[in-house]
């Protein structure tokens, strides 16, 4: 099963070629990685490679194509692309609102803390605002080094889906 895969700022080739239980061989843009991947709850998965374990957070993000990432180093937008999305995309020319200038709360929850202020310069994978939904919290992060130019909510806010949390340059 293949699959392309926006990440950002490129495309992946993904393509799963077998799985046995938890143990699958993957290739991502030709390169081949034996990966042991478990889903610990839901949208939350541990992923063995080499002998190293990273986790992985997925949270939907304005569609079941479209998630925010969240590792431990930093957080990402990213979407599976099929025909439509391909046609869509090359309509709009990108996605309004996804990008590592703006972070935006992919559900409705409360936010419990926001721990930088505007003209804070933030470096990549640094926490930025930690917002809380169905008793799970999720860090969003920085995904590159920027500079906090506003954030439009405080702690104990309430905020939608989509909504803008924190601006940065």
């Amino acid at each position: 099963m293949a699959y392309e895969i926006w990440l950002e700022d490129r495309t992946a080739q993904v393509e799963l070629h077998n799985r046995a239980g938890s143990k699958a061989l993957i290739s991502v843009d030709g390169h081949n990685y034996e990966v042991d991947i478990v889903m610990v709850e839901k949208g939350v998965y541990s992923i063995l490679y080499n002998g190293k374990s990273f986790n992985v957070e997925l949270i939907e993000a304005g569609g079941s194509r479209k998630y925010i990432v969240n590792t431990f180093a930093r957080s990402f937008n990213a979407e599976i692309i099929d025909a439509e999305a391909k046609y869509i995309r090359s309509r709009s020319k990108g996605f309004e609102g996804i990008g590592d200038t703006r972070i935006i709360s992919p559900m409705p929850g409360k936010v419990v803390r926001v721990l930088v202020k505007p003209g804070d310069a933030v470096k990549a994978g640094q926490n930025l605002v930690v917002v809380e939904a169905m008793k799970m919290q999720s860090e969003f992060k920085a995904a590159s080094d920027r500079t906090v130019v506003e954030i439009p909510v405080k702690e104990g806010d309430t905020v939608e889906a989509n909504q803008l949390l924190v601006v940065l340059e």
